[in-house]
């Protein structure tokens, strides 16, 4: 998972944020290690609400791959996107999920939520804000 430290998103507006997943945003924080940076975004408790990862693997199997280590194959429904996106989705009282591969990049938004829609919101907004 990414280690963030305190920092607004570069690529989603913390109000869309709060709006969409129906928390109000109390802190955000980024991953720099990472191009573009995760992101996080916290509520009233200590985990964060939602956080985001984007990577640009080298190739399509390695995409594939983080896809799989965030919502593995095995344990998860299937995700689509207009545009070629796949990967999985699940969701539950523990959270949810929401990742997906096109080509070389990886999506992945995890949402607090136990609906899997709010975290594919999330992706869907990402992708359209960094123009994947």
């Amino acid at each position: 998972m990414p280690e963030l430290v305190d920092a607004p998103c570069p690529y989603l507006d913390a109000q869309w944020l709060a709006e969409t997943n129906g928390q109000k945003v109390t802190r955000t924080g980024v991953d720099e290690r990472f191009d573009p940076p995760a992101c996080g975004f916290w509520g009233y408790g200590e985990l964060p609400q939602a956080t985001v990862l984007v990577r640009h693997m080298p190739d399509e199997q390695q995409a594939r791959a983080v896809v799989d280590w965030a919502a593995p194959i095995d344990s998860t429904e299937p995700a689509t996107l207009p545009g070629g996106w796949d990967g999985g989705r699940a969701g539950g009282p523990d959270g949810a999920v929401f990742a997906v591969q096109r080509g070389p990049v990886a999506v992945v938004a995890w949402s607090d939520q136990a609906q899997s829609l709010k975290a594919q919101l999330i992706a869907e907004q990402v992708i359209g804000n960094l123009g994947l």
